[in-house]
């Protein structure tokens, strides 16, 4: 089993970053500029998670371009808009991807602690996915409002929506519980050896 910061997953985030470089040229080359910028916004957004190369485990990374990737395909050929669970699933695997990177990134000086308290831990990284989900909404909503064009589709899309956020926010603080202990110990066992040598 490959442990949370194997080296192939920052190969395969890579490979992502290269198909969403791709699909920007695309959409360029076909005059489609708002495709262009959206693309180019996931592109943006997947690198920076891609490159902290130190702060997050690489399985994280490669998760969170995975998401920029399912965005991207479903803006670029409307999927979101098709009948089908396809919003839905997106809805729920984003927002586990981006709890899952930047619950690491924010609370990293705080995981030792966190390593202690599990239903805390397990509480605040839940209640901090929910608030990402809220806050996509009210970027969906806003975007829709600029853009004078129908992003969200009624009451009930959003609280579907919301729902299906929920729902990855949780699934995103339980793997990320198991995360945080081999993080923690490959930290702890870091320090130790570093500690040794130092003494020699």
């Amino acid at each position: 089993m490959k442990t949370i910061n194997w080296r192939g997953y920052r190969l395969l985030a890579w490979v992502g970053q290269a198909l969403l470089a791709i699909f920007v040229i695309f959409a360029s080359v076909q005059g489609n500029w708002v495709n262009a910028l959206a693309l180019g916004f996931f592109l943006i957004a997947s690198l920076v998670f891609v490159i902290r190369d130190d702060k997050l485990p690489t399985l994280f990374d490669f998760l969170f371009v995975v998401a920029a990737l399912v965005n991207a395909i479903g803006w670029v050929w409307g999927l979101f808009n098709m009948p089908g669970p396809y919003d839905e699933i997106v809805h729920a695997y984003t927002t586990f991807a981006i709890t899952l990177a930047l619950s690491f990134l924010v609370y990293s000086s705080m995981l030792n602690i966190f390593r202690n308290h599990r239903i805390l831990y397990l509480l605040t990284i839940t209640s901090f996915g929910i608030a990402i989900g809220a806050v996509w909404e009210v970027m969906e909503w806003s975007a829709g409002k600029i853009l004078s064009t129908e992003v969200i589709e009624s009451l009930d899309d959003t609280i579907i929506d919301l729902v299906m956020d929920s729902l990855g926010a949780g699934i995103a603080a339980l793997i990320s519980l198991f995360a945080l202990q081999e993080w923690t110990n490959n930290s702890a066992t870091s320090e130790y050896s570093l500690t040794r040598g130092g003494r020699r």
